[in-house]
């Protein structure tokens, strides 16, 4: 390989969200979703570049910003936009938050596929929305929407349905019939879609291929706001800087009235970093995909030959693997394993469904892996 992912890079004491919860202690934090790799040598190089510019005055998007959002998505998605339509934030939090606020009034709905990524339940509750959580359900070895369940619970004034894909933590790469299925939902019920994609280019499969769901039609892409960033691939969420893909003129204005006050200039490095990463982080991506692919395949294996009461359905995208620990018989799987020194992200901060659920990071070096899942195994073991 070109590029080297095997060798530990020391988090620690770097205010590191993700090592310094567990400061002192012999906990490896396989939970938040950033990655323990450097970043791609040209992201470094061009923040190097706008380091030593020396100048860190306020910043606007640049038309160079733009170009390589549009770039990037008409080569590697296949979809064409306008540089216009771009909304940027400092992160899709924010966004997310922006959403439920442009497209919602307070005490109207926002409807979210649960086992789902916890901001997706906080946001439309934070800005005074009314939160309609959905399960997925599970058919034969893999999560679908349960449509009946999304009749059920729509309302006249529910607004909003935001859709994670690739989905986060269950691994999804929704199929183009089920995102039209998504859609066709959302024109039905006159719903804003608001589709998180940032997981999209850590899709594991070469079988399998995202599809950006603004891409299905120009009337899917008139009630669409596509959210996307650098962050989760290149492994640049600490930049901050996000964008909203939004063509419809209405949505857009609604979407930037309701950030007034909320959003404001994205810092000078969170640009250059996306620059980099969307110009010129390809072959760095490419073997990405295959050292996560490897990692994925070694914790399959493991656990069905080693940990045969946890399961873990098949996943396609991300680096993020939901395990069904409820075979376990324990009051809480996570205190389990963060008690043998493996730190994990408990079920149940996605939303109900996710109760008897773990969601571990494998995005690591393969040494570290290997050392939680034993310690894991170890933990099971003793339990029992």
């Amino acid at each position: 390989m070109s590029f080297d992912f095997n060798t530990p890079i020391d988090r620690r004491h770097t205010g590191s969200m993700k090592w310094d919860k567990y400061q002192n202690r012999d906990i490896l934090p396989l939970w938040v979703a950033d990655m323990d790799f450097l970043s791609p040598p040209a992201v470094i190089e061009a923040l190097r570049v706008r380091a030593d510019h020396g100048v860190y005055g306020y910043t606007v998007p640049t038309a160079e910003a733009a170009q390589a959002i549009v770039d990037y998505l008409r080569t590697r998605h296949g979809y064409t936009i306008q540089p216009e339509w771009l909304v940027w934030s400092h992160g899709l939090v924010p966004a997310l938050s922006i959403a439920c606020r442009a497209f919602a009034k307070e005490g109207e709905g926002v409807l979210v596929c649960t086992p789902v990524y916890p901001p997706m339940l906080s946001c439309p509750v934070n800005m005074g929305r009314k939160l309609i959580p959905v399960p997925l359900k599970i058919s034969g070895d893999q999560w679908e929407f349960d449509w009946p369940a999304l009749e059920n619970v729509v309302t006249p004034d529910t607004r909003v349905f935001i859709l994670c894909s690739p989905h986060n933590p269950v691994g999804r790469v929704w199929s183009r019939d089920e995102l039209a299925q998504v859609a066709q939902f959302c024109a039905k019920h006159h719903l804003v879609l608001v589709s998180d994609e940032i997981h999209c280019d850590l899709v594991l499969d070469d079988d399998v291929k995202h599809t950006v769901t603004a891409s299905l039609g120009k009337e899917v892409e008139a009630r669409t706001v596509t959210q996307i960033a650098a962050s989760k691939t290149y492994n640049v969420p600490g930049l901050a800087c996000a964008v909203s893909v939004i063509a419809d003129p209405k949505l857009r204005a609604a979407f930037k009235q309701a950030a007034l006050g909320l959003v404001t200039e994205i810092n000078a490095f969170g640009y250059a970093g996306t620059i980099a990463a969307f110009n010129h982080g390809e072959p760095w991506r490419r073997e990405l995909i295959a050292y996560l692919r490897a990692n994925r395949d070694y914790l399959y294996e493991f656990i069905q030959t080693r940990i045969p009461q946890l399961k873990l359905l098949p996943m396609q995208a991300t680096y993020l693997a939901w395990i069904d620990a409820r075979g376990l018989d324990v009051a809480n799987a996570a205190t389990l394993f963060e008690d043998a020194g493996v730190g994990l992200s408990p079920g149940s901060i996605f939303g109900d469904a996710g109760k008897g659920f773990v969601r571990l990071n494998f995005g690591c070096t393969r040494a570290t892996l290997k050392e939680a899942l034993e310690r894991m195994e170890r933990a099971v073991r003793n339990a029992k």
